[in-house]
């Protein structure tokens, strides 16, 4: 069968179409090309990559690990639901749910997502604060994850004004993402 000859929605479907099933045997075989015309020893330039990728996975589980560790024993404790509680009282028009999402999202993107699947679950994709959630969620950043991760791998001690900025952009991400939602949905 000719690929011209199949729809676009086949060739391009999300459920295993042509192009989808084509992608990564193509792009192996790319690579091996290249390998070929530049005489590179592929197979042993694959092995070096597998052996920094360990390495940088020794290096990474450390902080990852106690990141983790953190955030579950906020999550555990109840303390996130008492303060997303706290500031749900004195602004009505945000749910509970979304403070805890703002607390949670300086320190972990898959926290901080997985309360926005349950937002997205209990009060629906398009309601308001669904429609919040997703700009908060694209508005900020994981601060805290990426320096204990990201300096804690290259072992910067002194993280000196990063934390700060990078709080305060995820402060005014957070306040713009709410004055926008509110400004275009209310």
């Amino acid at each position: 069968m000719q690929l011209s000859a199949l729809p676009l929605s086949v060739l391009l479907s999300t459920g295993g179409g042509i192009i989808a099933d084509l992608i990564l045997p193509a792009f192996i075989l790319i690579i091996l090309t290249i390998a070929i015309f530049k005489k590179i020893d592929a197979y042993s330039a694959f092995l070096k990559g597998v052996k920094e990728g360990f390495l940088l996975f020794n290096d990474v589980f450390g902080s990852m690990l106690s990141m983790m560790f953190a955030i579950n024993l906020l999550r555990i404790s109840g303390l996130l639901d008492f303060v997303a509680g706290f500031f749900a009282q004195f602004i009505t028009e945000i749910h509970p749910y979304l403070w805890a999402m703002m607390l949670f999202r300086p320190f972990s993107g898959t926290a901080s997502l997985a309360i926005m699947v349950d937002i997205f679950k209990n009060l629906g994709v398009d309601s308001f604060s669904g429609i919040m959630a997703s700009v908060i969620q694209g508005s900020t950043d994981t601060t805290l994850y990426v320096i204990t991760l990201y300096f804690g791998c290259i072992g910067v001690k002194k993280i000196r004004n990063s934390l700060a900025i990078g709080l305060v952009s995820d402060v005014v991400g957070i306040l713009v993402a709410i004055l926008l939602t509110f400004w275009f949905y209310s």
